[in-house]
């Protein structure tokens, strides 16, 4: 199962069932800012990263909260999975 994690200008193509909210702020801690020499958290090991998947192929989408703004591929991806009816979760 695809879906989209969202954060700020950021998103990420994600392979793995939706995340609770706790682990969408893991996923995006672990990828968006790395650390280098940080362990892997355990409770990641379910979802990574796919370079590519169809807009179709998305089952879930997961926008969290950030200061930063979208951007405009975020924002018209965000309102295409809207129209498709895909629930979108803010947290």
């Amino acid at each position: 199962m695809y879906g989209l994690l969202v954060y700020g200008g950021n998103h990420f193509i994600v392979n793995g069932p939706e995340p609770a909210a706790e682990i969408a702020r893991a996923l995006v801690r672990e990828w968006a800012h790395p650390m280098p020499g940080r362990a892997a958290d355990p409770r990641l090991a379910e979802w990574s990263i796919r370079l590519r998947a169809y807009r179709e192929e998305l089952a879930w989408a997961v926008v969290v909260e950030c200061d930063e703004s979208h951007s405009a591929a975020v924002v018209e991806l965000l309102a295409e999975l809207r129209a498709r009816g895909l629930p979108i979760r803010m947290v």
